[in-house]
């Protein structure tokens, strides 16, 4: 559908330039692309994620280490769920946010559904494996106790252009 159709552009901003449900969660979305940043010459897929407290502080860092540290389980979020899981002293993140720079998988969907936070906040989409809204979309699946918000394309751009980025020099 096109965006006379929607009323959504590409890029998922309203015509107007001012996007009320993204908008909040750009200041968030660049800690995340900070994070993500540390990644660049590690081999890593520079993901970066951080969960933020019910007051907005940060709680939790992440980004991808599956390369440097030879961990499967090494993704950005889990690695940011764990830091925050630390921090306040147990597994339960109820009333956090997740802000990660690409669309989660399903091992890291499957990690938010099981840490209870209220809300996952996306930059890029991910069509191939993307558990989120793209491929799957494990986290709002009505047959799993918890699902939390969703929220896509925050910084949709910026964060597509980070992964480009990376894939063009391999």
């Amino acid at each position: 559908m096109n965006e006379a159709v929607t009323g959504r552009r590409p890029d998922h901003r309203p015509a107007s330039g001012h996007d009320p449900v993204r908008d909040p969660w750009h200041a968030p979305m660049r800690a995340a692309l900070a994070e993500a940043a540390l990644a660049t010459g590690t081999g890593d897929v520079p993901v970066g994620a951080v969960v933020l407290a019910p007051d907005g502080s940060v709680i939790g860092r992440g980004r991808n280490e599956r390369e440097a540290t030879g961990d499967p389980t090494g993704h950005a979020e889990v690695l940011a769920l764990r830091d925050a899981a630390r921090t306040v002293g147990e597994w339960r993140l109820g009333g956090c946010t997740l802000v990660v720079t690409l669309e989660p998988c399903t091992m890291c969907a499957g990690a938010i559904v099981l840490s209870r936070v209220d809300r996952v906040v996306y930059g890029a989409a991910d069509e191939k494996a993307g558990a989120a809204g793209s491929l799957w979309d494990v986290v709002r699946d009505r047959r799993l106790n918890h699902r939390p918000e969703v929220i896509e394309g925050v910084l949709a751009e910026d964060c597509a252009a980070l992964l480009t980025d990376f894939f063009r020099t391999r």
